[in-house]
């Protein structure tokens, strides 16, 4: 289990302030940056789905609060909006609108943390009501060279933009001026994203232990007759008993040939004796993801074909991890491991012909159809550029990705049929370090001894029969 000292990591308030610091740093000399926090979501009459706080929003203030506006100055002192100054103080960079107090709402929703306390809690100069933005967002924009924010992502705040600069092209007596061009923030922010910090990848670590003993949960709950939703009910419970209150993506519980279906999150059908089930399941810990996948067999024992596979998979699955770090891109471990899957696949006699022409012709592509990995971070497909100038992009120190080859053989394949209904992936995350990389997710089992010696341990659960 996981040792409760390790639960409530967070990222300091320090942190955000200087990721503000940074962006600032890298606009264009008096600009204006403008982010906007997500909206609630209507669900259906009076409920809404569960808040998840835009990315960047969450980058820059880790503030969890819906429809905040954080607005970010860079001015200089020959330009300087005095307004701002005034309002924000003399050495200003920052100021948020948030929902205000209301003794009602919060009696109804919960609670605020209004504009009194916003500065002191976020390290933010100054705070505002939602309310004054109509009146003072044209007052903040007056004056900067530049405007930032994210183009097109949020209509409400981009209606509020557009109508502030209207408002300071419009008011010549008042001698406002607009910005003289706009620039889409993600560009600076994403490319700050890919590389976490030491706290990011403390928060990921423990996002990644507490999602290992998840899937080690589910592993001892498997059985002939359990069905897939009670796998994925044992997940989330687990994640939620260690503070991941929500995953980060939708649960994938795939025994058999549901498997083979890449994103299958139907999690319906009974788990039967002699197959295999493959779980994609990572829980959201403070902001970050973690993702993982484990496959195993239902009855706690791998048969030979399955284990044909399974190893595989494995070894490939481990050779790559051994080619990661600084200087490589994914798209080269990529080609080893086409290479790789077509080698086993030719020993298999799953396909056949030469190893060049199975190259050429992408043979492996009918069994193993997806990329090899992605980054992670505050998204599970985290953000950040792929190649740069065209050219595959080197990973670096501080970058997490994923590595997860598979193979999955349906039964409508020319495989050998003792094969057929085997879907297998394997995946762990790794954090890029200055020597290599270290996997996060080193906690559960993927060997077949310590799979099968996890799947004899006990589950201290009685699922109640309530039917």
């Amino acid at each position: 289990m996981i040792n409760k000292t390790n639960s409530h990591v967070f990222i300091s308030t320090n942190e955000y302030e200087a990721r503000r610091n940074t962006l600032l740093a890298n606009m264009q000399p008096n600009s204006l940056a403008i982010i906007s926090a997500a909206p609630e979501v209507t669900r259906s009459n009076d409920t809404e789905y569960h808040f998840r706080q835009n990315s960047d929003f969450f980058y820059l203030t880790g503030f969890e609060e819906p429809d905040a506006i954080l607005v970010l100055s860079n001015q200089s002192e020959t330009s300087a909006n005095q307004f701002f100054i005034n309002a924000c103080g003399d050495n200003s960079a920052s100021a948020i609108f948030v929902r205000p107090k209301d003794e009602i709402a919060e009696v109804w929703h919960g609670r605020r943390l209004g504009k009194i306390d916003a500065p002191t809690a976020l390290k933010i100069d100054a705070a505002f009501n939602l309310e004054e933005l109509p009146e003072l967002l044209p007052e903040l924009i007056n004056g900067h060279e530049c405007l930032y924010y994210e183009h097109g992502h949020h209509p409400k705040a981009d209606a509020s933009i557009a109508q502030a600069i209207q408002a300071c092209k419009h008011s010549p007596k008042q001698a406002k001026t607009a910005p003289k061009s706009t620039v889409d923030v993600s560009q600076l922010l994403h490319s700050m994203r890919l590389v976490k910090s030491s706290q990011e990848i403390n928060v990921m670590r423990t996002s990644a232990n507490i999602a290992c003993e998840a899937h080690k949960q589910a592993m001892k709950m498997s059985a002939e007759g359990v069905n897939e939703y009670q796998l994925e009910a044992q997940i989330l419970y687990c994640f939620a008993l260690y503070g991941a209150r929500h995953a980060a993506y939708n649960t994938i519980v795939g025994s058999g040939e549901n498997a083979c279906i890449l994103h299958y999150t139907e999690n319906k059908d009974e788990l039967k004796n002699g197959n295999l089930v493959l779980i994609d399941a990572g829980a959201e810990y403070n902001g970050y993801a973690s993702d993982i996948t484990r496959t195993f067999p239902v009855n706690g024992q791998f048969s030979s074909a399955q284990k044909d596979i399974y190893e595989l998979v494995l070894d490939i699955q481990k050779q790559c991890i051994d080619r990661f770090r600084p200087g490589v891109t994914i798209a080269q471990v990529m080609l080893f491991v086409v290479e790789e899957t077509i080698k086993g696949l030719l020993s298999l006699n799953i396909l056949s012909g030469s190893l060049e022409e199975c190259i050429e012709k992408e043979a492996h592509k009918q069994y193993f159809m997806h990329g090899l990995g992605h980054y992670l971070g505050i998204d599970v497909h985290d953000v950040g550029n792929y190649k740069e100038a065209g050219q595959d992009k080197p990973l670096e120190p501080g970058i997490v990705i994923t590595v997860e080859p598979g193979i999955y053989i349906s039964s409508s394949s020319e495989a050998p049929e003792k094969y057929h209904g085997i879907g297998v992936r394997i995946e762990d995350n790794i954090v890029i370090t200055n020597e290599g990389c270290e996997v996060l997710t080193d906690n559960a089992p993927k060997e077949v001894k310590d799979i099968e010696a996890m799947m004899k341990q006990p589950l201290n659960l009685d699922i109640p029969k309530l039917f």
